[in-house]
């Protein structure tokens, strides 16, 4: 039987679908859904500074109960500490790449507006360095690597970790009677 969880991180590469799972989760959870993203653009993606990024983090996990989803290192002593479960959602390289790509071919092609108003461009998704594509094929080998050896850690023994290897075992949990 699972503990009561009342704070949980979800984890995964770009293109997981983790802010879609988090948001249903809160949902059949009734608690506010974080989503990192939103706190850290700002308009014309900048980067929210880090000390206000931080504190925003801070006041968002201040209440007892949430979803949150999102991978940003540079407040993920304040997450975990706070948090008392994380899901990983580490779905194979073929499957998260294949959803980025369309996801951003959507984006790009119909104008869509993200955090703080910003929009994916077709120069911005497709020939920078700062591409989404290539960013999900940069770090998908390292957060794989990465997570394991974070969760053994001590300071995040208190954490109650779930991995779902497939949409379908996540979707099975979302739909388990008390996820």
């Amino acid at each position: 039987m699972l503990p009561t969880l009342l704070r949980t991180a979800v984890l995964g590469v770009s293109g997981s679908g983790k802010t879609t799972f988090a948001r249903s989760l809160a949902m059949r959870r009734a608690c506010p859904h974080i989503e990192l993203d939103a706190l850290h653009w700002q308009a014309n993606w900048t980067e929210t500074p880090l000390p206000q990024f931080r504190q925003a983090v801070e006041n968002a996990i201040a209440s007892p109960h949430w979803v949150l989803d999102g991978n940003y290192s540079k407040v993920r002593d304040l997450v975990w500490a706070r948090a008392d479960s994380l899901i990983w959602l580490n779905y194979p390289f073929h499957l998260v790449f294949g959803r980025v790509f369309k996801r951003t071919c959507q984006r790009v092609f119909l104008r869509q507006a993200l955090w703080a108003g910003n929009r994916e461009t077709f120069r911005l998704a497709f020939l920078s360095r700062h591409s989404i594509l290539w960013w999900v094929v940069k770090t998908y080998a390292r957060r794989r690597a990465e997570y394991p050896l974070l969760f053994a850690q001590p300071a995040y023994q208190h954490l109650h970790i779930l991995q779902f290897h497939t949409p379908a075992q996540a979707q099975a949990y979302l739909e388990s009677p008390t996820p």
